[in-house]
């Protein structure tokens, strides 16, 4: 999958003429894009056209304009965009209480080694978890984690040609079984093996 470069880029000033219609384009497809796991949980799948908004609000928000600067945060960005045998998703553990909040992340270490994807047929395939440092201790997970899943060919060819998605949690404190996933999500995450 293409990663962003500089030139890919809208001015701040074009960003914010064009800012209305590019968000209302992204939270569209963003929908195609997010699974909830459970009643907690939360994966954002990440691709280009997500990361590149990032980048692009960013950008305004930090008023980046110098092409260094720009360099800088797609060296950070573009390691979350698919490299065509692969997923990234953002995974959140959502509880909106305080004071659960931190009970289950203490319950919980260790469940983003315990996320699987499984296209129908094929083995399930857990994340590479975390890979710019280690978000769990020994007394609790993070609410986010960055996952990474590898496919194999068979798998990949299995998704591109429309067979069943399931997404499972398996860690004792939050098992959860997602699926098959609807079409809509299947199809604009099978874009990624590209």
């Amino acid at each position: 999958m293409k990663k962003i470069s500089p030139s890919d880029l809208l001015t701040n000033t074009d960003y914010e003429a064009q800012r209305t219609v590019f968000r209302q384009s992204i939270m569209e497809h963003k929908k195609t894009r997010r699974v909830q796991v459970g009643p907690n949980m939360m994966l954002h799948f990440e691709d280009y056209m997500v990361m590149r908004y990032q980048v692009q609000e960013l950008m305004r928000t930090e008023k980046l304009t110098e092409k260094e600067d720009i360099v800088e945060e797609l060296s950070a960005y573009n390691p979350l965009i698919p490299d065509g045998a692969n997923l990234k998703a953002t995974m959140m553990l959502e509880y909106p209480n305080p004071e659960e909040r931190q009970l289950r992340l203490k319950q919980l270490i260790g469940i983003e080694e315990l996320i699987s994807i499984e296209i129908e047929g094929h083995d399930k395939i857990y994340p590479v978890a975390n890979e710019d440092l280690p978000r769990s201790t020994n007394d609790k997970t993070s609410a986010v984690h960055f996952l990474r899943f590898e496919f194999n060919i068979k798998a990949i060819d299995s998704a591109k040609n429309g067979a069943n998605w399931y997404i499972h949690s398996e860690h004792l404190s939050y098992q959860h079984k997602c699926g098959p996933l609807e079409r809509q999500i299947t199809q604009s995450l099978a874009r990624d093996f590209s």
